[in-house]
């Protein structure tokens, strides 16, 4: 019994490191696009907070909060302004 708990543990992981993933590079495309713009941060900011929903902004700010690895130098900004 405990095998089948741990294949659906490793399953449940794997959906949450996919997902994460992928807001990270959803975050990444956001801030290229919107990084030229004088107040960036905010842009980039509003732009999720508008869009995303509560749970892909937690998730985001929990992954950035933690070792962050792979966001974009443009997106910490404007993480900073979703914290606010």
């Amino acid at each position: 019994m405990t095998g089948t708990c741990d294949l659906e543990l490793d399953r449940v992981e794997k959906m949450a490191n996919d997902e994460t993933v992928h807001l990270v590079s959803m975050a990444n495309d956001i801030a290229a696009n919107l990084s030229f713009h004088a107040n960036a941060d905010e842009r980039i900011a509003d732009h999720i907070r508008r869009f995303w929903a509560p749970r892909m902004r937690s998730l985001l700010l929990d992954y950035a909060a933690g070792n962050g690895e792979g966001l974009s130098q443009e997106i910490h900004g404007a993480l900073e302004k979703l914290r606010e």
